[in-house]
């Protein structure tokens, strides 16, 4: 209604900035825009259901499985990015720490340390092909979505992408990430750590290319990745957050919260981490207190996942108060106690804690759920902090009409195709590159190099696949659960197969709109 008040008006103002040809031609673009666009715009707006922008809560629990919370007795978490979250700024130390150990300990060139970290170059579930050193997102069908392959800090352009992997944009499967992400060519980076090594790898690569320095992929995939790991075993990581947690630790009044919510209404609690007592336990004192034990009815340290849920040799060791080893034999894990490596299956043994009435918590869906969800029957809940930006992203109104847009102009294509008269495919070939302007727009909207996360042009990504298998229920953060009751049951949205009919009402009835904030929320954010 305001486009078409001040339409007049804007057309004068545009005009004033132009003189003869120029002009004639400025007014006639103008005119057409108001006379045939325009109202094909507007209808767009009116397909956007009321309020479509504001359905989406970053602090909402989302389901691919249905999960009645009355029936689950025992929580179980991870720490790193589950009970603990970190901020951006220890990507930043950690890309660092392993630049300076590429330079070191492997001799790599000094002209590398120029290079600072890029903060938002790279995002969580990318795939990296060692054998030709590119950085990519991949669809949930295995294959590359075109415009996201980089080599070094440059995007490969779509046709040398055909031509390196035969005319097509498919990766096979025998050379795909395998279960946990690592395969004989290609590697899935599904952990948040790796954001810094993916960025690293990206640098590296970048630095070679540019100063026409011939090196093998391999081997810089190799020595990056090992980097990446000095800095975890050395104890960096570790010491860095330990001597600034205010800086470090996002959110920790929140944990503590959920703890206390969970424990005052009778549920038992354990804790199974890779990290070491140590860390664990000044990070969990700085967020809930010195008594934080006793929240936990079992914790296991050093756990070494997800060999922990695979083996069944390495036995439970007891750490004592001064956090040595113990030699007994462990015939039951007891509250206020510690213990380190242990396995699954010892565990379910000594507690009796099986099936769906335990719902464990981590950020990792191959190391923390995957196992637990097919071979043992937990319950799983995926902590996914990059949906707070995406459910903002998403809830825009930009994002909207972009998205209702798109789907229209697809519309139209695909019955426009079937007009073969010169005039229609000339048309079909403008929308064609509309379509596509308008794919690289919504992408640019949450990554630009590689959009979202969760999606491809129109397709799943093969982390949001992978995210859709291995977790019933996934979130931003724990402190969601102090939007719920604990009685509640978290019901899958029904979205439509192909061959079924969208429902807007279905849309609105169901999904986003079904979190009941509780008031307990307030006086914590």
């Amino acid at each position: 209604a305001a486009l078409r008040t001040f339409f007049p008006l804007i057309k004068r103002i545009l005009l004033c900035t132009f003189s003869g040809d120029k002009m004639v031609s400025c007014n006639h673009t103008l005119n057409h825009f108001f006379e045939r666009v325009f109202p094909v715009f507007s209808l767009c707006l009116d397909l956007i259901p009321p309020g479509a922008c504001n359905l989406l809560n970053s602090s909402a629990i989302y389901a691919n499985n249905e999960v009645n919370l009355a029936e689950v007795d025992i929580y179980g978490f991870d720490y790193d990015y589950t009970l603990a979250l970190y901020s951006n700024a220890l990507n930043t130390m950690i890309y660092n720490a392993a630049k300076g150990f590429l330079i070191e300990h492997f001799r790599y060139p000094e002209g590398i340390l120029k290079y600072d970290y890029i903060p938002n170059f790279a995002v969580r579930g990318l795939h990296y092909d060692i054998q030709k050193g590119l950085l990519m997102k991949i669809d949930a069908f295995h294959y590359i979505q075109p415009g996201t392959v980089y080599r070094g800090l440059n995007p490969l352009p779509d046709e040398e992408v055909l031509e390196l992997y035969g005319g097509t944009y498919h990766v096979p499967l025998e050379q795909d990430s395998g279960f946990y992400g690592k395969g004989p060519k290609v590697k899935q980076f599904m952990d948040i750590f790796s954001i810094p090594e993916m960025t690293l790898l990206a640098v590296a690569n970048d630095f070679f290319i540019t100063n026409d320095i011939e090196y093998d992929p391999v081997h810089l995939f190799k020595d990056v990745s090992e980097a990446i790991g000095m800095v975890h075993l050395k104890g960096y990581m570790y010491k860095w957050v330990v001597q600034d947690l205010d800086k470090y630790i996002l959110r920790g009044e929140e944990t503590h919260a959920v703890l206390h919510k969970l424990v005052s209404s009778g549920k038992k609690l354990f804790l199974i981490t890779n990290s070491p007592f140590s860390f664990v336990d000044k990070g969990m004192t700085h967020m809930v207190g010195e008594k934080w034990r006793d929240f936990f009815d079992v914790v296991i340290v050093q756990a070494d996942k997800p060999h922990f849920f695979t083996d069944c040799i390495k036995p439970f060791r007891r750490l004592d108060t001064k956090g040595d080893l113990c030699w007994e034999k462990i015939k039951s894990l007891d509250k206020g106690q510690i213990y380190k490596q242990g396995n699954l299956f010892d565990f379910l043994r000594l507690t009796g804690w099986r099936g769906s009435k335990v719902l464990y918590f981590g950020d990792h869906l191959y190391s923390d759920l995957a196992d637990l969800m097919l071979r043992h029957g937990w319950r799983t809940a995926a902590i996914v902090p990059e949906l707070e930006h995406e459910t903002k992203m998403v809830s825009t109104g930009r994002y909207a009409l972009n998205l209702t847009w798109l789907q229209a102009l697809t519309g139209l294509m695909e019955r426009l195709q079937t007009h073969r008269d010169p005039e229609s495919q000339q048309v079909f070939l403008e929308w064609q590159k509309e379509r596509e302007e308008l794919r690289i727009m919504t992408k640019n909207l949450f990554n630009p190099q590689f959009g979202s996360i969760f999606r491809t042009c129109h397709n799943p990504t093969y982390f949001s696949r992978r995210l859709c298998r291995f977790s019933d229920i996934y979130m931003t953060s724990l402190s969601c659960l102090l939007n719920y009751d604990l009685s509640y049951t978290f019901y899958p949205r029904r979205t439509p197969l192909q061959h079924e009919a969208p429902l807007w009402m279905d849309q609105l009835c169901t999904g986003c709109m079904k979190t009941p904030f509780l008031e307990e929320m307030s006086h914590i954010r």
